[in-house]
């Protein structure tokens, strides 16, 4: 799942561009009610169980579909993918609005990463493979429907078989990985999970939901940066700025280079008026941002939005500076060159795309567009005149 992170701040608004999963500024504490509230609501919570669970009808098909007598733990691993995806078995489609359970993923037939992840370690565990949960680090991910890119970490599933080991992901959106993938407990992946309805209920307005299950998820795990970050836009939200404080520092203490703690604080002291503290803050954001691949390649897809085509292109050289290697840097500065008029730089970045692409399919994709380039620059008279010379 790409775990929800909230920014106190205006998104960059981009072609495929977003800073972070973002939210509107902080309103001002509502005034005090006229009335008596009603009282609080409990609100219900999973544990780790809960968000495991196999519904025993869903075990059953799993263990008829996929167990089959003799299979080998190779074996069972791919029917479990087909079975999984496939249109006669759980026809599992994209969904990256709701966090579910493995329960709610077997009755919705929808899942985001994290929920995924949940129901296929869940399910290979039924089938007695060694699975677990992994955090990936921070990705690039990009939503073809939204028209955004996402900066965040994921989760995926691993699975060991001997000696070797596999990983399971559902999203196929992710452009860039940064970070090896590591193994979780099952007490950490509810902590993703806590953290991700917390997020998903602050942006529904449900404030009472969000505390409750952002404390929950920092009881699950102490460490966990994102959800104190998030803890902070929430308090925050809901007037209480000391707290707020304390837990955005706490993040910072968790994680000091945690890009979206550092942005609310930023936003928070501006807030409270504390303007020191503020640039203070804003100093070590910009510092780190300048050094960061990621955050490089999205100020070029803003610039690349507003048609600022040399802006983009220094952006998209910085971040192939920081990060070498990665074929959708190379892509999107092609991409720039030539809508910049500058086809023979285009033409050598798509090659170095080429060059860089993972499989046959990444490069045969590449390769069709060097061809169009190619036929555009021999139907280009300035071009075609430097070749025949």
């Amino acid at each position: 799942m790409l775990n929800r992170i909230l920014v106190a701040m205006l998104a960059l608004a981009a072609p495929a561009a977003l800073a972070q999963q973002a939210m509107p500024p902080l309103p001002a504490p509502p005034a005090p009610a006229t009335t008596a509230a009603p009282a609080a609501r409990p609100v219900v919570l999973p544990d780790t169980a809960a968000i495991f669970a196999v519904p025993p009808e869903l075990r059953a098909e799993v263990l008829r579909r996929v167990a089959v007598p003799g299979a080998t733990r190779e074996q069972k691993l791919h029917r479990l993918a087909e079975f999984i995806f496939s249109d006669d078995g759980l026809a599992l489609e994209y969904d990256n609005s709701t966090t579910r359970t493995v329960a709610e993923v077997w009755r919705d037939g929808r899942a985001n990463c994290l929920s995924f992840t949940l129901l296929f370690v869940a399910l290979a565990r039924e089938l007695g493979l060694d699975a677990y949960v992994q955090e990936v680090g921070e990705v690039l991910a990009w939503y073809q429907g939204d028209d955004v890119v996402f900066s965040a970490t994921h989760v995926n599933a691993g699975i060991r078989l001997g000696s070797t080991r596999q990983t399971a992901d559902l999203d196929a959106n992710i452009l860039i990985t940064r970070g090896r993938p590591r193994a979780i407990s099952d007490t950490r992946a509810l902590a993703h999970f806590l953290n991700n309805l917390g997020a998903e209920w602050m942006v529904e307005g449900d404030l009472e939901g969000a505390h409750a299950a952002l404390r929950a998820s920092l009881a699950a795990a102490p460490d966990f940066a994102a959800a104190w970050s998030n803890l902070g836009v929430l308090l925050g939200r809901m007037g209480d700025t000391a707290a707020a404080e304390h837990a955005l520092l706490e993040a910072l203490r968790r994680a000091r280079h945690h890009a979206p703690a550092l942005s609310n604080l930023v936003h928070l002291y501006r807030r409270l008026g504390d303007e020191r503290q503020a640039r203070h803050y804003a100093t070590l954001l910009d510092r780190l941002q300048r050094t960061d691949p990621f955050h490089q390649f999205m100020l070029a897809l803003e610039c690349e939005n507003n048609r600022d085509y040399d802006c983009a292109i220094r952006h998209y050289r910085r971040a192939i500076r920081l990060q070498e290697g990665e074929h959708p840097f190379h892509f999107a500065l092609a991409r720039a060159y030539f809508l910049s008029g500058d086809l023979e730089r285009a033409r050598r970045e798509l090659v170095r795309a080429h060059d860089l692409g993972p499989n046959e399919t990444v490069r045969n994709v590449y390769k069709r567009k060097l061809e169009h380039l190619r036929r555009w620059l021999d139907a280009t008279p300035t071009h075609a005149a430097l070749r025949a010379r």
